[in-house]
């Protein structure tokens, strides 16, 4: 198997309600194995069944509101060993640290805090296609009430009452190739 080029994909967002002060961005994978025994285990297979988790791949706030974007490979271009400390982003956006994070915390050449966007990479003996799912919220905030090393989930609770209106784009994926 080989890596890809870790580029984030191209978003585009358009139709922000006039009372939107800033946006987040989240890319969440809800298909990640509740528990490891059979990830990447030559011989297994993660079964169909195990209860799923969500996985944070990339955590953006304080987004500018109007009409936007972002190119691809503009906040994410290649893997970096321990992560990425600042990526880039819209003029005044954050980005919080992904779940990279955690999970890359046992791996002494890996292990750090990654931050921005992070790609896609589900088990490749996983019997279920993954589903990425990129959503834009507009929120009546000014700035997202999270600092420092801030993740996902602290952002869906900083923005609990305030979202506006939202998009969401599903992407589906997998590296088993009995699933293409």
């Amino acid at each position: 198997m080989r890596l890809g080029q870790n580029r984030n994909p191209q978003l585009h967002w358009s139709k922000i309600p006039d009372d939107a002060r800033s946006l987040v961005l989240l890319c969440i994978d809800t298909d990640v194995p509740s528990a490891m025994d059979d990830f990447n285990q030559e011989g297994r297979t993660v079964p169909a069944d195990l209860p799923r988790v969500d996985f944070f791949h990339w955590v953006m706030v304080d987004i500018p509101p109007g009409e936007g974007s972002v190119g691809e490979g503009e906040c994410s271009d290649g893997i970096v060993a321990g992560g990425k400390d600042s990526p880039m982003g819209p003029p005044g956006s954050r980005q919080g640290i992904n779940d990279y994070t955690g999970f890359m915390a046992d791996d002494p050449e890996m292990k750090g805090d990654y931050y921005g966007y992070e790609g896609p990479c589900p088990p490749w003996n996983d019997s279920i296609l993954h589903h990425y799912h990129f959503i834009v919220y507009a929120t009546d905030l000014d700035k997202c009430p999270v600092e420092g090393r801030f993740t996902g989930q602290q952002v869906q609770a900083a923005i609990e009452g305030h979202v506006l209106a939202e998009a969401k784009l599903i992407g589906i994926y997998a590296l088993n190739p009995d699933l293409a």
